[in-house]
């Protein structure tokens, strides 16, 4: 007869295995921000072997973090209804199934269809890790578990690009692009398998009811802002684009008094409502779709332009990222080593003022230019990617410095989702203004307009930052 495990014989499994659960949590994290920026380089090969079109390029890389950004609150209400273990499988095996149905797509339009469902996916995925490391390790512990993240995210992003070139210029047995995709399959089946065998099994609350209504209502909202930035470029932007883009912020206005009218209702909210009624906790989610628009965007711009204006294969431009990792990695090591815990948020102050020197710098080099010499470029995108590392390893703990104790688990889920879809806006605004100067055969031109792009939100970011709370979460509370 096989013995049923309770949740309280189950939990020193937990405690026994944790670090290894700790381990299955990063490689669902890893997998996503290298899959968000692994494909930036493939463009031109997508190009020649699917017939891309710029537009197609905007969807393959947009479409990810859009279905993901717009479908993490619902996941994370769902983790809380089905239970966060069996959220988190679901959603490991049906990342990996996408990312091998990614793999075999024949057609662009098929490709796109499979990126949204990866993205949706991961957004199934993602939510749990967090609950998942606080019912496992011991609280001594946890900010010891959390802090192994920055790091690993930091070096997930100086490899995504680098490994999408290496595997799309080794054409490894013929497959080319696809490879980019196949990388996930061998990890998702190991986390997968890992998950299942230590991870605790905890039932959900099967009372909580799921709000369907505020879900769709985020995932129809985000679309219609993301959808009309990228395709109002091939119809010359009809009145209808911005129609769709208010029509957008109305539903998002609508979405933040749903959810208070929810919270009275019998009905769980997606989100505690009460952290939209805070004025720095709101200014904190503008400052955040300013600064991941501005970088997501730059940096695809500067892949791209290496590519279709330099000629460099694509390991070569996946390299020629590096620069802006280094200093990215510099930034947020100074950052969350002791600078923000000592500066709050003078550091993205700081960090702000650095990039924008960066972009200046960047600007000149490129209008002063005839022959080009990528060295040059190398001080400026150092600087750059310097600002944003001070930036980011500080800004979700100082926006969350808003939050209330009871709070911190929605606001943070919210930044997230707010992350990703400042993301893919930052895809579509940067790949609109980069391709309008390609198609005229000015690359050069494009990299510089996408730079302006990048200084003014860059800009706008800091004017927002003496709203934000002086503490981080961490101090605060």
């Amino acid at each position: 007869m096989t013995k049923t495990n309770s949740p309280e014989e189950t939990k020193p499994l937990g405690y026994k295995y944790r670090w290894l659960i700790l381990a299955v949590m990063l490689a669902a994290e890893i997998m996503d921000l290298i899959d968000a920026t692994i494909i930036n380089v493939g463009g031109p090969t997508l190009q020649k072997y699917l017939g891309a079109s710029e537009i197609d390029l905007q969807w393959i890389i947009g479409g990810y973090t859009l279905a993901l950004g717009s479908g993490l609150i619902l996941g994370g209400r769902l983790g809380d209804r089905f239970g966060r273990r069996f959220m988190f499988i679901f959603g490991m095996v049906g990342f990996t199934v996408a990312s091998l149905a990614c793999s075999m797509a024949q057609t662009t339009d098929t490709l796109i269809t499979f990126r949204f469902i990866q993205g949706f996916l991961g957004a199934m995925l993602l939510p749990q890790g967090f609950g998942l490391l606080k019912a496992v390790f011991p609280p001594k512990e946890l900010g010891q578990a959390f802090g192994v993240f920055g790091p690993v995210f930091g070096l997930a992003g100086i490899l995504g690009p680098v490994i999408g070139g290496g595997l799309i210029q080794a054409d490894l047995f013929g497959l080319g692009w696809r490879a980019v995709f196949l990388v996930n399959v061998p990890i998702g089946i190991a986390a997968a398998a890992i998950a299942w065998k230590v991870v605790p099994r905890v039932a959900g609350d099967k009372s909580i009811k799921i709000d369907m209504f505020g879900a769709l209502l985020v995932i129809a909202s985000s679309a219609l802002l993301i959808y009309p930035l990228i395709q109002g470029q091939k119809e010359n932007w009809p009145t209808w684009t911005f129609v769709s883009v208010a029509v957008s912020i109305l539903g998002f206005v609508l979405f933040a008094f749903q959810q208070r009218w929810i919270s009275k209702t019998k009905m769980a909210p997606l989100i505690n409502p009460t952290i939209l009624t805070k004025p720095a906790y709101t200014v904190g989610l503008l400052g955040m779709a300013f600064f991941f628009a501005a970088v997501t965007g730059f940096a695809l711009i500067v892949t791209l332009f290496l590519q279709l204006g330099q000629g460099f294969t694509a390991a070569e431009a996946g390299l020629g990222n590096i620069p802006i990792a280094v200093g990215f990695a510099i930034g947020a090591g100074l950052s969350g080593g002791f600078l923000a815990e000592k500066f709050g948020k003078k550091i993205l102050q700081v960090g702000a003022i650095i990039e924008l020197v960066g972009l200046v710098l960047l600007w000149l080099i490129l209008q002063n230019q005839t022959d080009f010499n990528f060295w040059l470029l190398v001080p400026g995108m150092v600087i750059t990617g310097l600002g944003s590392g001070l930036i980011v390893a500080a800004l979700f703990d100082i926006v969350l410095g808003a939050a209330d104790d009871s709070e911190v688990g929605s606001a943070s889920g919210v930044l997230t989702a707010v992350q990703s879809i400042a993301s893919s806006l930052g895809v579509a605004v940067f790949g609109t203004v980069f391709f309008a100067q390609v198609k005229i055969g000015d690359v050069t031109q494009g990299l510089q307009n996408a730079l302006w792009v990048s200084a003014l939100l860059m800009v706008l970011f800091l004017a927002v930052t003496p709203l934000l709370p002086k503490q981080s979460a961490d101090q605060g509370h």
